[in-house]
């Protein structure tokens, strides 16, 4: 039986993984490939750090050169994140004439065109389900096993800390501070949780599968999205009074003709699958014009759920499919976007909003007003007692019919100048379909 081998630069969490997999799980992947896969080596950037797993001196490096100058080689599994040197050393794995895998979702979103053109000029596939929901196989399900359907939707929880901090705080009555500790003490959160909390990290996850279902070439940045960090448990008590729950949803739809897409916390009802996704699973609403709708649920991260992804992925690599896939898709081109993107202020939803009233006669007479003349009708009021009264504010909460972002949007920031009302209206979506 041939051998073919491996290398993997960057021996963390995820890294770890891939190399526990590939030497206590020989036998499987043989099995599978039907050839002896090796661990041929492993670049860290730090050799003093202690490891996990362990591997004979010689295998262990922090020279690039002894993966991209040694040719028995084949594919390389880059699971380093950020964009350099991560990009620099992807560029250097794909000329040295050796097949990538990756899980670098913010690699692929900001860089995705150069790496894959380059691939392309070389002869070479870049493969990378663990870049998206981790264990779930999202990339492929959408790029392979349901390429017979157009895609109408797609709709997700894509960020596993967001999702554990909304769980904690719905479920334990804490802070959002609170909920943010939690996880970064049980190693769910970054140090720096920026690019979870403030949506970006479900950004460039969407615009992945935005790219991948649609044909859609949008920048993640260029993407409208509202992140958790300034979410109130109190809107979390209400959206359950009003029978939904909070999730941070990554929508990218079709509607007539043209893709709207964005990332915000949405209220999600109570019952429907996205509204059960608890702690740090992640999950997906896929909806195929032959198909319908399929719901995929998983973890979306971790060491082994990621790591199951990129030993997948190894696997195609090796036996040939990958490569296929990769040539057939012509993913991240130069090519125009097959898509336009609609108008997100045009984006017609429901909304829900939470004011701080005056404890006055009128006052929502006014508010009501306001909503009246941009054309946006009333679904339900909730207001109770002036027991409920801060420094003489009492909390209103509305649910609107359908209007649009933009009239949402212009009549949130008249009623926050109204003088019976204290600005800071809280305004989010409720997902519909």
């Amino acid at each position: 039986m041939a051998d073919t081998k491996v290398a993997i630069v960057g021996l963390g969490t995820v890294g770890t993984g891939v190399a526990r997999l590939l030497l206590d799980h020989a036998d499987r992947i043989t099995r599978q490939t039907g050839r002896n896969v090796i661990l041929e080596h492993v670049v860290v950037r730090d050799l003093a750090r202690e490891r996990e797993v362990a591997l004979p001196p010689h295998k262990l490096s922090d020279d690039l050169a002894n993966i991209t100058n040694n040719p028995e080689i084949s594919v390389v599994a880059l699971l380093m994140g950020g964009l350099e040197p991560a990009r620099t050393v992807a560029l250097r794995i794909l000329e040295s004439g050796k097949d990538l895998v990756t899980a670098n979702k913010a690699l692929l979103a900001e860089h995705g065109t150069e790496l894959f053109d380059r691939a392309r000029e070389l002869g070479r596939s870049i493969a990378f389900e663990a870049a998206v929901a981790g264990g779930i196989p999202i990339i492929t399900n959408i790029s392979q096993c349901l390429s017979a359907n157009q895609i109408s939707a797609l709709r997700g929880i894509l960020n596993g800390t967001s999702n554990f901090i909304i769980s904690r705080m719905e479920e334990q009555a804490m802070s959002f501070a609170q909920a943010l500790a939690e996880a970064q003490r049980l190693g769910y959160a970054e140090a720096d949780p920026t690019m979870d909390i403030d949506g970006s990290d479900a950004a460039q996850k969407l615009a992945i599968l935005a790219h991948i279902a649609f044909g859609a070439r949008i920048h993640w940045t260029e993407i409208p999205r509202v992140g958790i960090d300034r979410l109130d448990s109190t809107d979390l008590q209400y959206a359950r009074q009003l029978g939904y729950r909070i999730k941070l949803i990554g929508l990218a739809q079709l509607s007539q003709g043209q893709l709207e897409i964005h990332v915000s916390p949405n209220l999600v009802k109570i019952g429907r699958p996205l509204s059960e996704v608890r702690q740090a699973y992640n999950a997906v609403t896929v909806e195929g014009d032959a198909v319908g709708r399929l719901f995929f649920h998983g973890l979306g991260a971790g060491r082994m759920p990621t790591a199951s992804a990129v030993v997948a992925d190894l696997i195609d690599t090796i036996t040939g499919r990958a490569p296929i896939t990769f040539r057939a898709l012509d993913l991240w081109s130069h090519r125009q976007s097959r898509v336009d993107r609609c108008d997100h202020s045009q984006v017609m939803g429901r909304f829900y909003l939470r004011f701080a009233v005056a404890d006055h006669p009128g006052v929502l007479a006014e508010i009501c007003g306001v909503l009246g003349r941009h054309r946006i009708s009333i679904a339900s009021v909730i207001q109770h007692e002036a027991t409920d009264a801060l420094d003489g504010y009492v909390p209103l909460v509305i649910m609107t019919h359908a209007a649009s972002e933009g009239a949402a949007e212009a009549a949130v920031r008249e009623i926050d100048q109204l003088k019976v009302v204290r600005a800071g209206t809280v305004r989010l979506r409720v997902l519909g379909g």
